[in-house]
C-alpha cells in the first residue's frame, strides 16, 4: 500500500517530477540519431527534433509507481510494456502498420478479457477492447503540436487523481498524480518551442493508460463511465471526428496528413503557443465540469453530457465553415 494521506500525494508526484525532468534533460543532451524527429507531411515542425522525450516521462512514472508500491494490475505493466517496445521500435525503424495494431489488439484484448468478461457481456468488452486501441492511436495522432499532448496528459491525469482523492482511493490518487506530474516535467522542455517531442513510445503507453485507468476507474465505482470521456474529449473528438471525415472522403486513413482541428488552428496563424493555451482552456473546462458533475444527480450529469456536445457541434461547424470560407477566397 502507499503511505498515508498526505504524504503520498505529495511526495510520491514529486519524486515522479524530478526523475521525470532530469531524465529528459539527458535525453535532450544526448541527442541519439536514432531518436530524432524529421519533419514529414503530418508534421508542423521544420528542423529534427529529439522524440524521446516519453521514455524519460513513463521512466519518472514507473520508478515511482515502484518506489510507492502502487497497486498497479498485471496486466496493465504487461500492456505498457509491450506498447513502449513496439512504438521504441516504430521511432527507430519505421514498423508495419498491421503488425503494431496486432500488438495493439493484443493488449486491449487481454485487459478487456482480464476485466470485463466475467461480469459484463461479451459485446461490451469487445467495445471497450475497441475503445482502447482507438484511444492509444488518437493519443499519438494528437502529438502533433507543441505542449499539446503534454498539456492533455497533465490535465487529464491530474482530473482523474483529482477524482479519486475524493472519493477516497489514495492509491489511485497516486498513480495519476504521478502521470500527471511526470508531464509537468515534460512539458518544461515540449512548450514551444519543443527542445524534445514525446514520440510514438511515450503517445501510444499514455492513450492505453488514460482509456485503461478511466475504465478501472468506472470498475471500481468511482465514477460513470462518461466521465473519462468528457475529460479526454478535447483529444477523443478532434481525432474520431477527423477519421470519420476521412472515412467517408475515401481518404487513406493510415498515411499522415495535417487535417485534425488543432494543426489546422497552427497552421490558421495561432501557431504552436496559442493553439496549446486554447486546447489548455478547453481541457480545463471540460475536466472540471467532469469531476463537478460526476458528483451530481443522473439529471444534471445528462445535461452537462449535451451541453458538451452541443459545444463540440457548434466549435466545429464554426472551423469548418470558416476554412470553406477561406477555400473559396483563395
Amino acid at each position: 500500500m502507499v503511505l498515508d494521506f498526505p504524504a503520498a500525494i505529495v511526495l510520491a508526484p514529486l519524486l515522479s517530477f524530478v526523475l521525470s525532468f532530469f531524465s529528459i534533460l539527458w535525453l535532450i543532451k544526448r541527442k541519439a540519431g536514432w531518436g530524432l524527429d524529421h519533419p514529414n507531411a503530418r508534421s508542423l515542425h521544420t528542423v529534427p527534433v529529439p522524440r524521446t522525450g516519453g521514455l524519460g516521462l513513463l521512466m519518472g512514472v514507473i520508478v515511482t509507481w515502484l518506489c510507492f508500491s502502487t497497486v498497479i494490475p498485471p496486466i496493465i505493466w504487461a500492456g505498457i510494456g509491450l506498447l513502449m517496445v513496439i512504438s521504441l521500435l516504430d521511432d527507430i525503424r519505421h514498423v508495419p502498420v498491421w503488425c503494431r495494431l496486432l500488438v495493439h489488439t493484443f493488449v486491449a484484448a487481454a485487459f478487456s478479457a482480464v476485466f470485463l468478461l466475467t461480469a459484463y457481456d461479451w459485446l461490451i468488452a469487445l467495445g471497450i477492447m475497441a475503445a482502447v486501441i482507438w484511444m492509444c492511436n488518437l493519443y499519438n495522432f494528437m502529438d502533433g503540436s507543441d505542449g499539446l499532448a503534454g498539456g492533455m496528459t497533465v490535465i487529464g491525469f491530474g482530473y482523474y487523481g483529482l477524482f479519486a482523492y475524493l472519493a477516497g482511493d489514495s492509491d489511485f490518487a497516486v498513480i495519476n498524480f504521478s502521470i500527471a506530474a511526470a508531464a509537468l516535467a515534460f512539458l518544461f522542455y515540449n512548450f514551444h518551442p519543443a527542445r524534445i517531442f514525446m514520440g510514438d513510445a511515450g503517445a501510444i503507453p499514455l492513450g492505453f493508460l488514460a482509456a485503461t485507468l478511466g475504465i478501472l476507474g468506472w470498475l471500481n465505482q468511482l465514477w460513470s463511465l462518461w466521465v473519462p470521456l468528457l475529460i479526454f474529449s478535447p483529444f477523443i473528438v478532434d481525432a474520431t471526428v477527423t477519421l470519420i471525415k476521412r472515412l467517408l472522403r475515401g481518404d487513406k486513413i493510415w498515411q499522415a496528413h495535417r487535417e485534425h482541428y488543432y494543426q489546422r488552428m497552427v497552421q490558421s496563424g495561432l501557431g504552436h503557443r496559442n493553439t496549446a493555451l486554447l486546447g489548455y482552456a478547453l481541457m480545463l473546462a471540460t475536466g472540471g465540469c467532469a469531476v463537478w458533475a460526476g458528483t451530481q444527480g443522473l439529471r444534471v450529469q445528462g445535461w452537462t453530457v449535451t451541453v458538451w456536445v452541443s459545444f463540440y457541434l457548434l466549435l466545429m461547424f464554426i472551423a469548418d465553415r470558416n476554412q470553406k470560407n477561406q477555400s473559396n477566397r483563395g
